[in-house]
């Protein structure tokens, strides 16, 4: 099994600060569900999530007219629950939300659409919000598509 040198290091004993960005839909991708069994190994080890963004097909699961069949797994929602717990931001690319139909309520009266669709506590934010995720953060680990 291969050590997780990024939460494991010898070096580094104090508690990190680290940033999460996740490129890939969970209908067609693991990165959400991989991003979180890390995130959630981070916090066991005693280190913080700044901030998760979601990219490119990442912003699905920020839509909350996405239903999941009965006994499926619902990672969306574990985001939601673990961003509760943990006092995590889950940001979404404002851009890429757009492009997939991902609206906030100021984007839905902007652009005259019948009402926004972002699950709750998932945020549409600009690209601003990553930059100053990867500034804050001692660590940033990208889960691509």
């Amino acid at each position: 099994m291969m050590r997780n040198t990024i939460l494991s290091s010898d070096r580094r004993r104090d508690p990190m600060n680290i940033s999460i960005a996740i490129h890939g839909d969970a209908a067609a991708s693991e990165s959400p569900s991989l991003a979180l069994r890390f995130a959630r190994a981070a916090v066991a080890k005693g280190h913080r999530i700044h901030r998760v963004f979601f990219y490119h097909a990442g912003v699905a699961l920020a839509n909350s007219l996405v239903v999941q069949p009965q006994g499926e797994r619902d990672i969306a929602e574990e985001w939601a629950a673990f961003a509760r717990d943990h006092d995590v931001e889950l940001a979404v690319c404002i851009a890429a939300a757009l492009r997939r139909g991902v609206l906030s309520d100021d984007d839905a009266a902007r652009y005259e659409r019948g009402g926004s669709n972002v699950k709750p506590p998932f945020r549409i934010v600009g690209l601003g919000q990553w930059v100053d995720a990867v500034v804050a953060s001692d660590r940033v680990v990208t889960f691509p598509a």
